[in-house]
């Protein structure tokens, strides 16, 4: 066994919901705490599925180059299907970079909170993980802190955007300062995976930068905004080169034909898709307004989640607990990562808020 893998901890998913509801005795969960979309999945996924599986058996193994799926994304982005990188959710094409450039003695640079997938693969592979602490009042990353972090070591900068847990959104043009700042040699990964949910630019994305720099490569999911987290479907648009080694590594078979059918279904549903950026822009309007009005320290977000802090934060997630609402803790002490709910839901959880906001000023 490699020494390192006795001092990892292994990221913790969810309970079952089936689980958590038992325990605390409430009919319904909803869970807040992953970053799953609460608007469900484009009907014609659904549709698309139901199709497949009665014209077809299981018994062929699916595409493994999964073609019309890479030919659409190819499309739409612009870009050579030759240089796309498509895994089982984006945890399998973080682990594919990782196992493809790194080396022990090699430095990996992220800014923190960060994912913990980052720096957990990379340990995996004998990294050094240089950890950059983002702007505490903004939660924005503190760019001229990650250049200084860069050295000859250095393979990997991971530039999440809008940035998991903080929800910050980092404009194009200082993702572009960055690049240009850091070696040629150093790979720079920006991970939009909660991109689709940015409505403060018109083009959020740095889709642009590929074109710009031979050293960007830029990171896409179907599980967030396109409602698709149980068919586990992510893909990377990177420099060709790159991608023909991490090909070459990648399993064969690795994303079944359910999952290809699925995001091929999802993806040619944009209505959905800005149905849900809409309503969660609005709902997260709400959010950010009681929380300016209670004086609640909180991140500016562009993405589908808000983090926050209150006193006492555990005892506001186990008030939303006992009314069958689920939030994420443990990723900063005294702090919350919400994921946005439905407007019914959420209603009721800053109801709860607002009681439990006023017993701790009576107290």
């Amino acid at each position: 066994m490699k020494e390192i893998i006795r001092t990892l901890k292994p990221y913790i998913p969810e309970k079952p919901a089936a689980a958590v509801k038992k325990r605390l005795g409430v009919e319904r969960l909803v869970r807040l705490s992953a970053n799953e979309n609460p608007y469900g999945t484009s009907p014609l996924v659904r549709e698309a599925i139901l199709s497949y599986v009665t014209h077809n058996d299981a018994n062929y193994y699916p595409d493994g180059n999964a073609t019309d799926l890479r030919l659409k994304l190819a499309e739409y982005w612009k870009v050579l299907p030759e240089q796309l990188v498509i895994g089982v959710g984006l945890d399998e094409v973080i682990a594919m970079v990782n196992k493809t450039l790194i080396s022990a003695g090699d430095s990996i640079v992220v800014s923190v909170p960060a994912f913990s997938e980052y720096a957990l693969n990379g340990l995996v592979e004998g990294a050094e993980i240089r950890e950059v602490q983002a702007d505490f009042e903004t939660g924005h990353y503190d760019f001229s802190a990650l250049v200084k972090a860069v050295d000859e070591t250095t393979r990997l900068v991971w530039i999440c955007n809008p940035n998991n847990p903080t929800g910050t959104y980092e404009s194009v043009e200082d993702i572009r300062k960055f690049v240009a700042a850091v070696p040629k040699e150093t790979l720079v990964i920006v991970d939009e995976a909660y991109i689709d949910f940015v409505t403060s630019v018109a083009v959020p994305t740095a889709r642009a930068l590929l074109d710009e720099f031979p050293n960007v490569a830029i990171m896409r999911t179907f599980s967030k905004a396109y409602g698709l987290a149980n068919y586990r479907v992510g893909y990377m648009m990177t420099p060709l080169e790159l991608a023909n080694y991490m090909q070459t590594i990648r399993l064969p078979y690795n994303l079944n034909t359910l999952s290809q059918v699925a995001a091929e279904a999802a993806f040619e549903d944009q209505a959905f898709l800005r149905r849900t950026v809409s309503q969660n822009a609005e709902e997260r309007a709400k959010w950010e307004s009681l929380f300016d009005e209670l004086g609640i320290h909180y991140y500016k977000s562009e993405a589908n989640f808000i983090f926050f802090t209150v006193s006492d934060a555990e005892g506001l997630a186990d008030a939303w607990l006992k009314e069958g609402y689920q939030v994420r803790r443990g990723q900063r002490e005294g702090w919350l990562r919400l994921t946005i709910p439905m407007a019914q839901d959420g209603d009721v959880m800053r109801s709860v808020l607002i009681k439990y906001m006023g017993e701790r000023s009576a107290s």
